[in-house]
């Protein structure tokens, strides 16, 4: 990681650099997702999105479920369908918040770029601990959907 020396203006703070290289890929909670999270919340840092790649297997998926946050996706690689549409590299795709991820897979397997943030209208944060580094991968039934 890189930093840069701070601003002497009014205690800004400098911009931070991660390369994909320098994290190992993680176990995310939906099967057949893995993913390199380049920044995360932590307790000092709360605010701090999620962000990085998101890999998917062919025959990855995740069902209908809700979030308090916001996020971004932008796809680098595959084509993934989100209930009946069928999107492909170079689509950008925003979640306001609140909002609700719809019937979403994979038959190609391909990548995500994701950055989640806490919602500016909800306060809801992203969470990273348990979602994005999970040891072992529960069952899709014993996680939160709730709509």
């Amino acid at each position: 990681m890189q930093t840069m020396t701070p601003s002497a203006r009014g205690g800004h703070l400098p911009y931070e650099a991660k390369h994909i290289d320098d994290v190992e890929w993680e176990t995310i909670r939906w099967p057949g997702e893995t993913g390199k999270m380049l920044f995360h919340p932590r307790p000092e840092r709360p605010t701090e999105p999620n962000a990085g790649i998101l890999r998917l297997e062919p025959g990855a998926h995740h069902p209908l479920h809700n979030h308090d946050f916001a996020q971004v996706w932008y796809i680098l690689s595959g084509e993934f369908r989100i209930d009946d549409n069928l999107y492909t590299p170079g689509t950008m795709i925003f979640h306001p918040d609140p909002h609700f991820e719809g019937k979403f897979e994979t038959a190609t397997g391909g990548d995500i770029l994701i950055v989640q943030y806490p919602g500016p209208t909800t306060g809801g944060r992203p969470i990273y601990a348990g979602r994005f580094n999970m040891e072992k991968r529960r069952d899709i039934s014993e996680e939160r959907t709730d709509l």
